[in-house]
């Protein structure tokens, strides 16, 4: 069984959250599911998509990978202590990752340290915490990544299959998820960014 929690909150961006579980849920066999997990019965996309969660917030703290997905209200949940105090996260049996502004929470939690990556939105909320901010679409620190910008998720999904599954598998799904007359090149983009952290 591979359990695997992608956070989703009120005022998500919904390329996050569906970019990788639909990348993550193309994986088949071996118990391995992807599910929206959601702190109410329902969230409200940036856009006003309204989502019915498929698991509640505790299911994270048992997933074998918690993605934290991205949204416009980011920074006001990492300060609400209830929300907080619901997740206990450990790096040590879990894989942990971000999306964009997903790295407040990285952060806020304590599960970063050193130069992490977001979006250009988000930057300047991380530096004013004091967190550096590189300049790179795609990082990990062992169990722990990041992936900056909307359309690096399949970075991230891609982090996650290759890491319980392995390149020949993430490879597959990037391949064909890439648009066409373009898919060795996002095969060979995906290969590079993320070599160094798998």
């Amino acid at each position: 069984m591979t359990d695997i929690a992608i956070l989703t909150f009120d005022g998500f961006n919904e390329l996050d959250s569906f970019i990788a579980s639909a990348l993550l849920n193309r994986v088949k066999g071996g118990g391995w599911k992807a599910h929206i997990v959601t702190p109410t019965e329902t969230v409200t996309s940036m856009n006003g998509a309204v989502v019915t969660g498929q698991k509640p917030l505790s299911f994270a703290n048992d997933a074998d990978v918690v993605l934290f997905g991205s949204g416009m209200k980011t920074r006001s949940l990492i300060d609400d202590a209830d929300l907080m105090g619901q997740l206990d996260l450990d790096p040590r049996r879990q894989l942990i990752g971000s999306q964009c502004s997903g790295a407040l929470w990285l952060h806020r939690l304590g599960l970063w340290d050193g130069p992490i990556v977001t979006d250009t939105m988000t930057r300047p909320l991380l530096e004013e915490l004091g967190c550096p901010v590189a300049d790179s679409p795609f990082i990990a620190q062992d169990t722990v990544a990041a992936a900056g910008g909307c359309l690096a998720s399949h970075y991230l999904a891609a982090w996650v299959i290759a890491r319980l599954r392995g390149w020949e598998e993430a490879e597959a799904i990037v391949h064909y998820v890439a648009p066409v007359g373009q898919k060795d090149d996002w095969v060979a983009r995906a290969k590079a960014t993320l070599a160094p952290f798998v």
